[in-house]
């Protein structure tokens, strides 16, 4: 009884911990699209995704937010698509 009431509840979180994961995606490239996410949001974001330092950011053409971070002691130049994803460039 415990396994079929444990296992209801997992089944019940899978997609909320299935999108979770995906929101922090790292991409080779970041897919073009009509981003809605503020400044403020997409520097959230990277920064939950473990970027410190992030600055710079602009939203491109393509609606990408691109700027730097630095992550495990390395300046990187990051980029956020519309579907949460970030690059590494």
């Amino acid at each position: 009884m415990r396994f079929i009431t444990l296992l209801i509840g997992l089944m019940a979180l899978g997609p909320q911990v299935a999108f979770a994961q995906t929101q922090l995606a790292q991409t080779a490239a970041p897919q073009p699209g009509a981003n809605s996410f503020t400044e403020g949001e997409a520097k959230s974001r990277l920064e939950k995704a473990g970027y410190s330092d992030v600055s710079g950011l602009t939203k491109d053409a393509q609606g990408v937010w691109r700027g730097t971070a630095s992550k495990n002691g390395k300046s990187l130049k990051v980029g956020l698509d519309y579907k949460g994803n970030i690059s590494e460039n």
